[in-house]
């Protein structure tokens, strides 16, 4: 383990102990026994370098770790020279430790009884007090009071404060004012912190190999516009609770957050997604000092779009190979001419109903090599491969040219996109896709997996191999790369669904810890083998096939979980589609949907918002919306709208807050009437990254901007330096020809 692991667990162990042994009562003897816990990790400073918690602007406060019910929160609290914090007490136990230099805790005698608001007289009691140093410890009752101080001239110190509930979750703790006996409220608004890493920190993880989580915590249309480092994975602030399970499966992983660094460190998303994250159990946890702009500013590479590395991907293996590609008019002359062709979809089948090329199949990525023999039994026929721009096209073509098919195989140049900037009609609608797969299809597939395994040295492994494997720490994924449709009917328990070509189309959606470790696993190994071999060429090296026939009774139809164990997604008051139907003249209506799907149809009268900005735009919406008597969260089936029921209440001035019951998908199945476009906007449609064709203007313009970016991205990720890209050169004359 790295400096970084050993600390998580660490800190995990000392919350799990103590938990255990508070359930005894807040006792000065159980307090005695979790300092005696918490010295013994203050002890070991070498887990806590000083530069991860500096002192500055907005304080030294350094979350450690905290519960969802904001129960046992460690904090590293850094002390300049000269450091005095007036007396006040916790209302809650208190435990510090001493880590590096010194800090002076001065206690202090209440002598009146507590019967005037607003009234504490306090002595100090010079013989209770302490000076904490490393590994000393002094322990607080919820009533006691006490001050501390960093001696001058001492330098700077750094010590741990473990505490029964998170200072931002106690309403009634006081400062006193000696002189006075005044009390007020102390640390109103405290804020706190997550350590720090610098870019150059992170590049040098980014180079190194270490295993660690990068995510950009920026709105999905932020991250595409604004740019990103290349391994950059995404995990939007305002949807991370239901993502963050399946891109991290292993709390004790090192996560790194990044933000545009424009916020501020106390207020900015990464500081905000690192508070939610320890609540969830993930408590490993940097922010980049400065976000995007120190990256920026470092002149590091800075990628748009999304899903960057696979994309870049389709084209160094393009540009490895010289993948046999074919233009739009070529393929439209040889339909013309019914030329021994078949045209195949890479893509699953909502995209290809809602946009293929005339006479196409759908048969996505993993499939194609499965598949590829029930739709070509002859080897004069000509396969196209396309998708909707490059990537899945190079990628499918290139998966049956590596398993030996013997027919020509052709990527179609820029998919459906190249298709419609041709000049020509695409299909709506269509359905055509695969049946089951027969005898001779099998024959080869089996045939072309077994020859790619070995060329590839790919590393299968049985259910004894996949048990030592979760036995071991670190974050494992375990993907099962069947269709769809397979996986619905029964999957071994604790493999997710990742579509073999969604998975190297789009990696970072699935995994998101650089340098994993991945086990698939299908029906018979094929589809497994194929995702694999492209996997490993990506640069995932511990990529692993499960060798396994799944008896009926290991399957499971069962989803596996959204949430870590110890969340929940909060229960909130609700409304009905019909009571808020009623009602919708007096109340605010928000939708936290994406501002794709809102611009398609919301709630008459809803805004639009991002979950992230709800403080800033509610009393926004309030000032412009007049004679309010509720506010109302909307989103797809109301889950995200619950999540963020407690942030829209803080921010309503007071306003009840509720949740549309069911969400949006409620009030459609209600038939209720929808309302279309861009409305009301509280902020602007940079949440998601729109596709070319998700445009209602400028549509070919878009497209062209895209296919052109895919094309630059070889030139960039040369230039960036951190892929490690080893593309497999198909055997000369495989599936030939231009």
């Amino acid at each position: 383990m790295n400096l970084h692991q050993e600390r998580a667990a660490a800190v995990r162990r000392l919350v799990d102990e103590a938990r255990g042994i508070e359930k005894s009562g807040v006792t000065p003897g159980s307090l005695e026994k979790i300092g005696g816990l918490l010295s013994a990790l203050a002890a070991r400073a070498e887990l806590f370098p000083p530069d991860e918690f500096p002192l500055g602007p907005d304080g030294g406060i350094y979350r450690l770790s905290e519960d969802p019910d904001h129960r046992f929160a460690l904090y590293a609290s850094a002390g300049g020279p000269g450091k005095k914090v007036p007396p006040h007490n916790h209302t809650t136990w208190a435990i510090i430790a001493g880590v590096h230099g010194a800090e002076r805790n001065v206690v202090y005698d209440r002598l009146d009884n507590g019967a005037r608001d607003g009234f504490v007289q306090l002595r100090e009691a010079p013989a209770k007090e302490k000076m904490l140093r490393r590994g000393d410890v002094i322990a607080y009752l919820p009533q006691d009071f006490h001050h501390i101080e960093t001696p001058a001239g001492s330098g700077n110190a750094l010590h741990l404060h473990f505490y029964g509930l998170s200072l931002e979750h106690l309403p009634d703790r006081v400062s006193v004012d000696m002189a006075t006996g005044a009390a007020k409220r102390f640390m109103a608004k405290a804020k706190i912190l997550t350590p720090l890493l610098t870019v150059q920190q992170l590049k040098a993880m980014l180079k190194s190999g270490e295993v660690f989580a990068f995510f950009d915590v920026r709105e999905e249309g932020e991250f595409s516009i604004q740019g990103h480092p290349l391994f950059a994975t995404p995990l939007p602030l305002s949807r991370l609770e239901p993502r963050v399970l399946a891109l991290l499966p292993d709390p004790e992983t090192r996560i790194v957050l990044m933000d545009s660094g424009d916020e501020g460190q106390s207020a900015g998303r990464a500081n905000r997604a690192a508070a939610r994250l320890s609540m969830m159990g993930y408590n490993n946890v940097a922010v980049v000092k400065d976000g995007l702009k120190a990256w920026r500013d470092a002149g590091y590479e800075v990628f748009t779009g999304v899903n960057v590395p696979s994309k870049a991907f389709g084209e160094v293996v393009e540009h490895g190979n010289d993948t046999p590609r074919i233009d739009a008019a070529d393929v439209q002359k040889l339909l013309d001419s019914k030329a021994d062709m078949v045209i195949l979809d890479s893509r699953p089948l909502p995209e290809f109903t809602n946009m293929s090329i005339p006479g196409g199949i759908d048969c996505p990525g993993a499939e194609l090599v499965y598949r590829v023999k029930d739709f070509v039994p002859r080897p004069e026929t000509l396969v196209v491969v396309n998708c909707a721009g490059r990537t899945r096209s190079i990628i499918g073509a290139q998966s049956l040219i590596n398993a030996g098919l013997p027919n020509k195989v052709m990527a179609l140049k820029n998919g459906t996109m190249g298709w419609h900037l041709a000049g020509l009609k695409v299909a709506r609608g269509e359905t055509k896709s695969f049946g089951p797969q027969g005898p001779e299809a099998a024959r080869f597939a089996q045939a072309a997996a077994a020859n790619i395994a070995r060329k590839m040295n790919i590393k299968k492994i049985d259910k004894a191999g996949l048990a030592k494997l979760e036995a071991k720490s670190g974050p494992l994924y375990r993907l099962d790369v069947r269709d769809p449709a397979e996986y619905a009917l029964g999957h071994l328990k604790g493999f997710r669904h990742a579509a073999g070509g969604q998975l190297v189309q789009a990696t970072d959606q699935y995994v998101g810890a650089r340098n994993a470790t991945i086990v698939l696993h299908d029906n018979d190994g094929v589809r497994a083998t194929m995702t694999a071999h492209w996997l490993m060429q990506m640069g995932w090296a511990e990529t692993y096939v499960l060798d396994h026939k799944a008896a009926p009774a290991e399957l499971t139809t069962e989803s596996e979980p959204r949430y870590p164990k110890r969340f929940t997604v909060p229960t909130t008051k609700s409304v009905t589609a019909a009571e808020l139907h009623t009602s919708l003249a007096a109340t605010l209506v928000i939708d936290l949907d994406t501002s794709l799907r809102y611009r398609d149809g919301h709630v008459p009268g809803a805004w639009f918002a991002v979950r992230a900005n709800l403080a800033k735009t509610i009393p926004e919406m309030l000032a412009k919306q007049k004679r309010v008597t509720r506010i109302v969260l909307a989103s797809p089936d109301g889950e995200i709208a619950a999540l963020a029921a407690s942030e829209a209440e803080a921010a309503a001035g007071g306003l009840p807050v509720a949740i549309l019951a069911g969400g949006t998908a409620a009030w459609r199945k209600a038939e209720l009437a929808l309302e279309t476009g861009h409305l009301r906007m509280a902020d602007p449609p940079t949440d998601v990254w729109y596709r070319p064709y998700d445009f209602k203007e400028d549509v070919e313009a878009a497209m062209r901007q895209y296919l052109d970016w895919e094309v630059d991205l070889v030139p960039q990720v040369e230039r960036d330096g951190d892929a490690t890209f080893a593309v497999l050169k198909a055997a000369a004359g495989a599936g030939g020809g231009h």
